[in-house]
């Protein structure tokens, strides 16, 4: 926790030193061990980017300022504007999370300043059931955005795969609800510290392997079918070979059909290439279509609309 932040912070609407909507600026999307920085112009184009392993994880508490300086220094002496884990209690300053249901204006209200006139953060999205809860930080931008940038209907059921995968329902183009699977986080635990991790040293690809992993998923059995890996191979049943993309599709799998279920529901997919190969086969193998759609623009979309509420 950086104690005294919470005092310094200043809410969107009531000290943003007069900046103008439509004006250029700087985006970064901020994450734990990666980042990416945006110079947007005033008509919303992209002019520069860069990507680097300055996570937040990278930068000493109380650093922030010298590293949004450092990326000034770089790519414009402009305004900027970031969302991500800067916003968490490791980040530059703890903001609240704003609640679902949550629309682009309700978000773009929650917005604060750590640096008047200078640097802002988007706060983060929580859920909240009966018998849990769920948060990002981040994924909110490019979900409202890729719906603001006509990429996706303003009802539909959004993946965004990853270490943490993040599925959200939208509903009149706002957050209604998401849940978040430690998809890709559980992978590479077993990948790196479990029993499999000596035959799991392949690359994953959406082959047959992957598939019938995918397809054995659907039993609900993972921690058995888990140790069937190991026990295949001791037994001669299995090669290492097919090991890696039959573990990635045992828990993409579990993860899908658990979305899913039996219905042929479409899903957009917020994606890299391979991520995207991969949950677009595992969508089908379910009986869902899968439909690719560019996080990346998502992102720009959704940013650039929550600058310009800002006045």
């Amino acid at each position: 926790m950086h104690h005294g932040w919470r005092d310094r912070i200043h809410c969107a609407d009531q000290d943003n030193g007069g900046m103008m909507a439509g004006s250029a600026f700087l985006a970064v999307d901020w994450g734990t061990t990666n980042r990416r920085a945006y110079r947007i112009a005033a008509d919303g184009s992209v002019e520069a980017t860069e990507r680097d392993d300055r996570g937040i994880l990278s930068i000493e508490q109380g650093g922030f300022p010298a590293e949004a300086a450092a990326i000034r220094a770089r790519m414009g002496d402009l305004p900027m504007l970031c969302a991500g884990m800067v916003g968490s209690n490791r980040g530059w300053a703890e903001l609240p999370y704003a609640p679902c249901p949550n629309g682009i204006e309700q978000l773009s209200s929650a917005v604060q300043w750590v640096e008047p006139d200078r640097t802002a953060i988007v706060p983060g999205v929580a859920c909240f059931r009966n018998d849990r809860a769920d948060v990002m930080r981040g994924e909110e931008v490019q979900l409202l955005g890729a719906v603001i940038g006509g990429l996706t209907p303003r009802d539909a059921l959004l993946c965004q795969p990853g270490t943490h995968c993040k599925w959200a329902w939208m509903v009149d183009g706002r957050i209604d609800r998401f849940v978040t699977a430690m998809t890709g986080e559980i992978f590479s635990l077993l990948q790196r510290h479990s029993l499999l991790a000596v035959q799991m040293d392949g690359q994953v690809e959406p082959n047959a392997a992957f598939l019938r992993g995918v397809a054995d998923a659907r039993d609900g059995d993972l921690l058995v079918r888990l140790f069937g890996v190991r026990a295949d191979f001791v037994t001669g049943r299995a090669v290492d070979a097919d090991a890696t993309s039959y573990v990635s599709g045992l828990l993409i799998g579990t993860d899908v059909a658990a979305r899913l279920g039996e219905g042929a529901q479409p899903v957009y997919l917020l994606a890299d290439p391979m991520l995207g190969a991969l949950y677009s086969a595992a969508i089908e193998v379910v009986g869902g279509t899968a439909i690719l759609a560019d996080s990346h623009a998502a992102f720009i979309h959704g940013i650039t609309h929550i600058w310009r509420t800002l006045s």
